[in-house]
Order: C-alpha cells, then structure tokens, then sequence
C-alpha cells in the first residue's frame, strides 16, 4: 500500500475549549510521560494536567489561562501527533501555529516530549504572570472564503494609523488565513474594536485571557524567556520544520542556537504569519494531506483559507475547497472524531 504523504500542524492557544474537556483522558496514550508532565506541574505548585483535563465543568477563567492552556494543547497535540499511522502516513514537515510552534519542535525532534513541556509550560507560565496587552480577532475574507487583498489592505492601515496614534499600541500579530489577529493594549484595541464593523455575528472578537502576543510588547516575557530556557534544550530534528516566518529548519542542517534565538526572540515579539507557513508547507512540500493535530476544531478554516490564498489546486474559493474535501480530502483535523479515524 502506497504510503500518503503529510504535513502535520500544531495548534495554537484558545484551542482546549469546553467540548475539549477530558481530551488527554480519552486520547493521549503514554501515561507515564503524561505523569511526568503532571510531576513538573506540581514541583511548580501548579495544577496537573490531569486534574484540569478531568474537572467536572470547563472554566474560562481557569482552563484559558497561559499557565494551565498552554500545558494541556501542548499534550493534547504531542498524544495526538504520537498516533498517526505512519504504516500508512509518512509525514514529511510540520509546522504550528503561535504556540503552535513549541509544539512543533517537539514533534519535529528538536525538543524532547519533556523539554518541550518545559519550553511550553514556562513560556505559558511567563506570559500568564505578565500579562501585557491583549488580541482581537477579525476576518479580511467573506464567507466565501475568497481573497480581498484590499479589504486587508485597508484594514491593514487602519491598525498602523490607530498604533501611531499616542498612548495607543496596536500592531499585526497573526496572519492567520482570512483573519487578522492583532496584538495591543487596551486602548488601541479598543479604537480599532469600534471603527471597524461588526461582522459574521462575532468579529471583531477579543481573545480572553490573551496577552499580546507576537508584539514588542512581549520583549520583557522573551528576555525571561531565555534566561530560564537554555540553548542547550535545542537539538537537530529529525523532521523538517516551517517556523512563522516561513523559514525551514532541515534535520541535520539545523544551527540550534539560532533556533533557540528565533524561538526565545522574534518568535515572541514579531508578527506570526501562519499563511506564508502554510503556503510554504504546500509548495515545497506538496503534500497529499495536511494534518491538523488537536485539540479542537477552528484551525481547519484558517488552513483552507491559506490554502486558497496560495491558489493550492486551483483552490479560490470555499466552495473549492469543500468540492475538493469531499472528493479526494485534502485535510484531516484530529479534533474530529471522523477525520481522526482517518490518520490513526
């Protein structure tokens, strides 16, 4: 049987949402190693994964903080990539989006599944403590997914003349698909929240408990950031990874001290442009699947709408991209029971 290839992409932060509840108990596998994730949580004083994964109900304000979200994607997406059938699936990259990308060097073999935790859960725990600033959501795209690169353009302006107004900072902090997620403080997010537009019932949408990440704001988090986080954490992967700038890092070609500085550095404090990542992902490694690891379900659209803005197979639209789906799938998120089957 011919293998099928893959790239695999991680997740980010706001993805363990209520309906994820109890995801490590019904899916991640090696218990010892989710034991060990739970033994550094509590040298730290902080809650085990296990015990926020098997609450009785969903909180915000517990399961959405950086200290305790961060932690339980991070393990929910390292179970997950950990059972694709690779009899069956030969993964050929992996990428992540945000925090995404943490994980993906652990899946990618740059970091150890213990390591990586580290990285994630001071990372998570660092920007918890600070706190600086905030994220707001809002599409550039219509419901039908194809492109409007004046509507971004426009939008785009917007946000640099509201971040050059005083005491206001607001600034691009994901390319995300069709979406603009920026990054700011309370006053510039606020003027951009009420001169644009209420759209699709939700947009503009502030992220709760999000700091403003992929911002100079973050500049203090990153500096404690590699203070605590050594370079010697770093090693070759064995898996090519594409980072939020579009940069592939290849095994054995790696210089790990510059993977430790862009990840401790301007992975932190610039713009994450997960489009270029994607578009990056399918044409240098046409791949015939792209595997969305869990936890949840709202990647999926911001990979297709990528897809569709790098005219991936002729793709321009949503209806494209859902013809193609049901014909011959191009994508598989794990958060979905019935695609999940498909990769195990």
């Amino acid at each position: 049987m011919t293998r099928k290839t893959a790239v695999v992409i991680c997740p980010g932060r706001g993805t363990y949402t209520k309906t994820e509840l109890g995801y490590l108990g019904r899916f991640f596998a090696d218990r010892p190693l989710l034991a060990r994730f739970d033994e550094a949580r509590s040298s730290l004083g902080q809650e085990t994964l296990t015990a926020l994964d098997s609450a009785a109900s969903y909180s915000v304000a517990k399961h959405t903080r950086g200290d305790n979200a961060s932690g339980l994607i991070y393990a929910a997406t390292l179970g997950d990539f950990r059972t694709i059938n690779r009899d069956r699936i030969e993964v050929v990259a992996v990428t992540g989006n945000s925090m995404g990308w943490y994980s993906t060097l652990a899946c990618g073999g740059a970091l150890t599944a213990e390591n990586g935790f580290t990285v994630v859960n001071t990372m998570g725990t660092l920007m918890q403590e600070a706190l600086i600033g905030g994220q707001t959501l809002y599409p550039f795209v219509a419901d039908d997914w194809q492109n409007d690169p004046a509507q971004k353009a426009g939008l785009m302006a917007l946000v640099a003349e509201i971040g050059a107004r005083p005491g206001h900072v607001l600034t691009l902090s994901i390319d995300l698909g069709g979406m603009l997620v920026l990054a700011g403080n309370e006053e510039g997010l606020k003027a951009f929240e009420t001169s644009v537009p209420p759209v699709q019932g939700r947009f503009p949408m502030r992220l709760a408990n999000h700091a403003a990440f992929h911002s100079h704001l973050q500049a203090p988090v990153a500096e404690k950031g590699r203070a605590q986080l050594p370079p010697a954490l770093f090693t070759q992967p064995d898996l090519p990874m594409i980072d939020g700038r579009g940069t592939i890092w290849w095994p054995g070609a790696t210089d790990t001290e510059k993977l430790w500085d862009y990840t401790l550095g301007h992975q932190v404090t610039e713009p994450y442009d997960f489009t270029h990542a994607i578009r990056v992902a399918a044409r240098e490694f046409a791949p015939d699947l792209f595997i969305i690891t869990g936890p949840g379900t709202t990647l999926g659209g911001a990979v297709a709408q990528s897809l569709i803005l790098a005219n991936w197979r002729n793709m321009a639209s949503k209806a494209d991209f859902q013809s193609l789906q049901q014909t011959a799938p191009l994508l598989a998120s794990m958060g979905m029971e019935d695609q999940r089957a498909t990769v195990l």
